[in-house]
């Protein structure tokens, strides 16, 4: 008599380790490191316009964690984390231009961002919400009047010049070689963060986002965390910032403004708050959105629209009107964000046709 094997049915996870696991399944991992593959075939198989687009995605993506990493994962508020990944660009333009390898100029970028990130961060230690928000908006408006004055560091109104990247002697100026610096940055800014959530710090930081004050009685130590979260946030923002500025040449401080910080937590906000693979997701949304606005207007172009609308004369602020609403309707039809709903669609597919 044939015995049918026996296979256990459930959730078993009965450690953190297991429950927070990056990737839940072999097959899962086997989609990432194929997703991986394929990316490292980008430069061969995509134009220079999609790369370009990429690459973009890519230091703006790790930015955009870093604001997730406080705004998701902690709780805390910030709108002035443009003026950070501006930072990591003027250091990194600046140490280049000084004689520092421009592999180490990044990372001592981020560093030196991450000390400004802790000096503007230590009023999360005393303040919260509306409160906190002021506080770092008075740090997007000091450290931008800082950009125009520092002409010694910033170049002032005329900008810095960022020196190419170069590696073993091995110029990395052009977009298909560059493309794979964004993307080794990017991994790694992207593991080290998934790593974070899984460790005793990373739960830390989510215990301090839900329950301030139960955390706080669990022995969580709430000013290293909510400062530790400003650091963090900052060194993301860095590291974004110096392979931006590498990438184009040059650093500015115009675009650096509070707009520019307002679409960092869209990207978040579209994307998810509290979610690794959000950021990215929303990251990608708010690259793709401005493109997409200009296709249309230029399809658009001539007809009755455009002549009662002005399209192209107003696409700016087509584009800024587009991620205003955007921000608006995912916040009323789908506050989880992007990652939420991707998630609902693999369930979806995972347990159909069955609806639990």
């Amino acid at each position: 008599m044939a015995i049918a094997t026996m296979r256990p049915c459930g959730d078993y996870r009965t450690s953190y380790r297991a429950d927070q696991t990056i990737f839940a399944t072999r097959l899962s991992t086997a989609w990432a490191l194929a997703g991986l593959l394929l990316l490292c075939l980008a430069p061969w198989l995509l134009s220079g316009y999609l790369l370009s687009l990429l690459i973009q995605i890519g230091y703006l993506g790790i930015a955009a964690l870093g604001l997730n990493i406080l705004v998701g994962f902690s709780g805390q508020i910030s709108v002035g984390h443009a003026v950070f990944y501006g930072f990591g660009g003027f250091s990194s333009a600046y140490l280049a231009r000084h004689g520092v390898p421009v592999p180490l100029a990044i990372v001592l970028a981020g560093l030196w961002t991450t000390a400004v990130g802790l000096i503007f961060g230590l009023p999360a230690t005393r303040v919260k919400g509306l409160y906190l928000a002021i506080a770092t908006l008075a740090a997007q408006f000091i450290l931008q009047d800082f950009f125009v004055r520092a002409e010694w560091f910033t170049g002032g109104t005329h900008g810095a010049v960022a020196p190419p990247f170069t590696l073993f002697g091995t110029d990395f100026s052009t977009d298909t070689r560059y493309f794979y610096v964004v993307l080794f940055f990017f991994t790694l800014m992207y593991l080290a963060a998934a790593n974070l959530m899984r460790s005793r710090d990373g739960r830390a930081l989510v215990a301090v986002r839900d329950h301030y004050l139960s955390a706080e009685m669990m022995g969580v130590n709430l000013t290293k965390y909510r400062t530790m979260a400003f650091g963090i946030s900052s060194f993301y923002a860095g590291i974004g910032g110096a392979l931006y500025a590498h990438y184009i040449g040059f650093m500015s401080v115009e675009g650096l403004d509070i707009l520019f910080s307002i679409q960092f937590l869209g990207m978040i906000i579209i994307g998810g708050l509290g979610s690794v693979m959000g950021s990215l997701m929303g990251t990608a949304f708010m690259v793709a959105l401005p493109e997409l606005t200009g296709a249309l207007a230029t399809a658009l172009e001539g007809g009755a629209i455009d002549h009662a609308l002005h399209l192209k004369d107003g696409i700016t602020y087509l584009r800024e009107m587009l991620i205003g609403a955007s921000i608006i309707l995912f916040l009323i039809f789908e506050p989880d964000g992007l990652a939420h709903r991707w998630q609902q669609i693999k369930a979806y597919w995972k347990l159909y046709p069955f609806s639990y």
